[in-house]
């Protein structure tokens, strides 16, 4: 059985980098044997959150988020690709996420952050990674963090020169992480019940 593993990406930027990381991690996640999609919080475009999809009755909910919570029922665990706004999360992805609560219970998720400068979006991961935790998730602790993305990654999300295989080496190290932790959370969820 294959592990299912969405990747979500945030930016709504005409020009964005970022969809190189995105495309290069869906990729990634597929040679290595897993299940992969990626979720563009800006093709599946949900409003500037208003109400939960909890809050919808059965079968109420707009189509696109509907959609998407079957996505986030059927996942392993989740990649999440951002790069930094002002030092935070970017608001594309950060509302997406609000969307939904329980449908993140119980998964791990991988942080894969980038900039166009040297700083690789650190301190955006640093603040999504506590609303991860509290939205339910368990981050994995082996990061991506991509600095420059542009002199690491092509148009066509190909790896170039030592920063292509640095990320190479650190996007093992974290989809490994991303794996043990999925299928160690099957284990438990199927041992016992999850307390809430």
């Amino acid at each position: 059985m294959s592990l299912f593993f969405p990747v979500f990406y945030g930016s709504y930027r005409r020009d964005r980098m970022g969809i190189r990381l995105a495309d290069y991690a869906v990729a990634g996640l597929r040679e290595r044997g897993f299940e992969s999609e990626l979720v563009d919080a800006r093709a599946v475009g949900l409003p500037m959150l208003d109400r939960m999809y909890k809050e919808y009755e059965p079968g109420q909910a707009p189509a696109a988020m509907e959609e998407l919570a079957q996505t986030l029922r059927r996942a392993d665990g989740f990649v999440f690709v951002e790069g930094e706004y002002n030092w935070n999360i970017q608001p594309g992805l950060k509302n997406l996420i609000d969307h939904y609560l329980e449908e993140w219970f119980w998964r791990p998720a991988a942080v894969m952050s980038y900039s166009a400068g040297r700083l690789a979006g650190v301190r955006a991961a640093t603040s999504l990674i506590p609303t991860l935790s509290e939205m339910g998730m368990v981050p994995v602790n082996a990061a991506v963090s991509v600095g420059q993305i542009g002199k690491t990654l092509d148009e066509n999300a190909v790896p170039l020169g030592e920063a292509g295989e640095a990320l190479g080496k650190s996007f093992a190290k974290c989809v490994g992480a991303l794996e043990w932790w999925a299928l160690a959370v099957k284990d438990a969820v199927a041992a016992r019940e999850t307390p809430f």
